[in-house]
């Protein structure tokens, strides 16, 4: 079991910097539950990035879920040959993690194989509930919740809609940083209705915006859409203990970081891949080890209800 533990945390400190730096913070349980969490992932991902034809992957990502659905129904053994399936099914028996994110996971990677677009904000938040939204609910699968006094029970049960709402922001977050990189896979995610209001009605396929363009303009209002999916996401917060704060505060902290990185000079998004230094990286665990931000979420919570 521990063999398995560690071939899908050093999956995580290989595939996934900002996310192993975050989960650092958490006991060791809570670590080895995202990590095999992650490694489950980053299987489905690399599918779907990979360049197999489409009906390969759709193949592969038909044999991922019938390792989920074997997960679900307790059919691995701790001696399978499956690493990751070995830690993600000890991890889900231990957590109540929902794994049918994962299902949605892959349903979300199937419209990329698809080659799906997205005419409106609406079209594109469905794809980012499928690929980040569930994430997020799946890890507080593993965080669980407290109840911070003065908050009601009612409050709490709002948990998982916060964490989706934080995993929306960092996705199109994501977006922001990708546009170069997608655009040279031939991909554009941004709505087709921001993209045309913008100047850009075929999208972005070159490192550099369309001549006639208002790039910055479509990057900042996409920045204000995150923002908003921040802070609406940032009040899970006080509701997880201290440890699970500090490593949801620093995965998402280092985001919003990059997020105002991209807003104050957008056309770097076009010149590479925008990225924060170690410095800034430990200032903001460091932040969320101090309760900072959940004692600010709080207090945004509080003032909303009185």
């Amino acid at each position: 079991m521990l063999a398995a533990y560690r071939y899908c945390e050093a999956v995580t400190g290989q595939q996934a910097r900002n996310f192993a730096y975050g989960i650092r913070l958490l006991p060791t349980e809570k670590r080895r539950a995202m990590s095999a969490l992650y490694a489950f992932s980053r299987r489905v991902d690399d599918i779907g990035d990979g360049r197999l034809d489409a009906d390969a992957k759709r193949a592969r990502l038909a044999d991922t879920r019938a390792v989920l659905d074997r997960i679900r129904d307790r059919g691995i053994e701790e001696d399978d040959t499956d690493p990751v399936a070995v830690a993600l099914a000890h991890a889900a028996r231990r957590f109540p993690i929902p794994l049918g994110g994962l299902d949605e996971l892959i349903d979300g990677v199937l419209m990329d194989v698809s080659g799906q677009t997205y005419e409106t904000w609406d079209d594109l938040r469905a794809y980012c509930r499928c690929v980040a939204g569930a994430i997020g609910r799946l890890s507080l699968g593993v965080f669980g919740t407290v109840r911070a006094p003065g908050m009601s029970a009612r409050e709490i049960e709002r948990a998982p809609e916060y964490a989706d709402t934080l995993g929306l922001a960092l996705q199109l977050t994501n977006i922001l940083r990708d546009i170069r990189e997608d655009a040279s896979g031939g991909r554009t995610y941004l709505p087709a209705d921001d993209l045309a209001k913008f100047g850009c009605p075929t999208g972005i396929h070159a490192s550099i915006a369309p001549p006639d363009a208002d790039f910055t303009g479509l990057v900042q209002f996409e920045v204000r859409r995150a923002r908003a999916l921040f802070a609406e996401g940032y009040k899970l917060l006080p509701m997880l203990d201290r440890r699970s704060g500090a490593c949801v505060a620093a995965m998402a902290g280092i985001y919003r970081r990059l997020l105002e990185r991209i807003a104050r000079d957008p056309e770097a998004v076009l010149r590479g891949r925008v990225s924060l230094p170690g410095r800034e990286k430990v200032y903001v665990a460091v932040r969320g080890l101090a309760g900072l931000d959940a004692r600010a979420a709080a207090r945004r919570g509080a003032g909303g209800r009185s």
